[in-house]
């Protein structure tokens, strides 16, 4: 059933019950629903959509590559169809497991509705990783020589209105008097360049252990499962959806990544969407600190506070100009390791870290302009690579190479 209200904000009001039980259910915290019959918007042109919820639940469930959709208007960004059922454009059995979560709990939950080849919501804008270039070996054509006016195109149409959307929620939650806790559900694949992962669930977590300990330690109760902390991703990421509505809101969060091969059809869905919901009603069972607003900070974190001669206090006294002199002897160390390393291509590199050495470059570049510093491109790359950009080429780019660069 599908309705519009005229207002994104109307779907995080408590519902209104009817009948003796309905009232009873309402005074214990509890709604029955079912999937189907969950009161979603009338989508029109989204970027994202809203499912109903009860605030009384402290709880938002998050799902940031729920969907595949790229517009028409991109081309399928020069990908073949088939490529856009692979997790490169969304993950997998996620949204289907957020929705039924979602429906146990009756918490509110928010989907985005586009791929995560056109711009990916958990990432920070500054993130290289923002919008893929190369993902999984696949050369994504419609994101190569974006210019700033395409990426902030992609920004403003998809991005902003999803974050938007919700920071209104948890605004809904902290007026109506309980802070929700953030849940995201994402999907990972059973495998990885060939090796096996053995994880069935892992939770993503940053320095904020308020949700991440107590689910983790749910999630261990299961039979029959492996349960992965921080595994096999990170929760400090640097701006991701989390650390933007979690750690900076000082909201107790979590990220909870199912193996896609355990999702992939209705009856896995549901199975650890029921699985999620228990463990997740007992958690928050507990209450206390996880409602309350408390910033944690995130490992992530650069700044931090100076003790009284100017030192760093979090890193042994370490002073901002010895800090910017070992990065810099970081950075020197990190030219002379990939100078001696040819062997690796660039394209290896922006596969496995989002970046190769003309990332490099162009870091380079742009912060000698802001120094005021005149350099040009190849001078860049000339820095980077200990010779001619060109040079190398034809020394070490191998023939592999350049083919995979030109697959599409």
């Amino acid at each position: 059933m599908r309705r519009n209200l005229g207002r994104a904000q109307a779907f995080f009001l408590p519902r209104r019950v009817a009948g003796r039980k309905k009232e009873a259910d309402a005074r214990e915290g509890r709604v029955e629903r079912s999937l189907d019959t969950l009161i979603q918007e009338d989508l029109g042109d989204k970027p994202y959509r809203s499912i109903e919820g009860d605030l009384r639940t402290g709880i938002l469930i998050l799902c940031d590559h729920a969907e595949n959709i790229i517009p028409d208007s991109y081309a399928n960004l020069g990908l073949r169809s088939e490529d856009l059922n692979r997790h490169i454009a969304y993950d997998l059995g996620a949204a289907p497991v957020a929705e039924r979560l979602a429906e146990l709990l009756s918490a509110p939950a928010l989907l985005s509705r586009f791929s995560r080849l056109l711009i990916d919501p958990n990432r920070g804008l500054d993130d290289p990783t923002l919008i893929m270039q190369i993902s999984d070996g696949l050369v994504v054509p419609g994101n190569a020589a974006l210019d700033e006016a395409a990426i902030a195109a992609r920004v403003a149409r998809y991005y902003t209105p999803y974050h938007q959307a919700i920071e209104r929620a948890i605004d809904a939650g902290i007026a109506a008097g309980k802070p929700p806790v953030v849940v995201s559900v994402h999907s990972f694949t059973q495998a990885w360049k060939g090796v096996p992962r053995p994880w069935s669930v892992g939770v993503l977590w940053d320095k904020d252990p308020r949700l991440a300990l107590p689910l983790l330690e749910g999630l261990r109760t299961i039979p029959g499962i492996v349960v992965g902390d921080n595994a096999p991703y990170t929760g400090q990421l640097k701006g991701d959806t989390l650390c933007r509505h979690g750690t900076r809101r000082g909201l107790a969060h979590a990220l909870i990544e199912v193996r896609q091969d355990l999702i992939l059809g209705p009856e896995g869905q549901a199975e650890w969407a029921r699985r999620l919901a228990e463990v997740l009603r007992k958690v928050v069972r507990l209450g206390g600190p996880l409602h309350a607003i408390e910033i944690h900070g995130s490992y992530t974190d650069i700044a931090s506070a100076q003790g009284p001669n100017g030192e760093d206090a979090a890193t042994g006294g370490m002073t901002e100009a010895i800090r910017t002199e070992l990065e810099a002897e970081a950075f020197r160390r990190l030219l002379a390791h990939l100078r001696g390393r040819h062997d690796v291509q660039n394209i290896e590199l922006m596969e496995l870290a989002g970046f190769c050495r003309n990332c490099l470059s162009n870091w380079y570049q742009e912060a000698a302009a802001a120094k005021g510093v005149a350099l040009s491109k190849e001078e860049a790359r000339e820095i980077v690579y200990g010779m001619p950009y060109e040079t190398w080429k034809a020394l070490y780019q191998t023939e592999i190479a350049t083919k995979r660069r030109k697959r599409t």
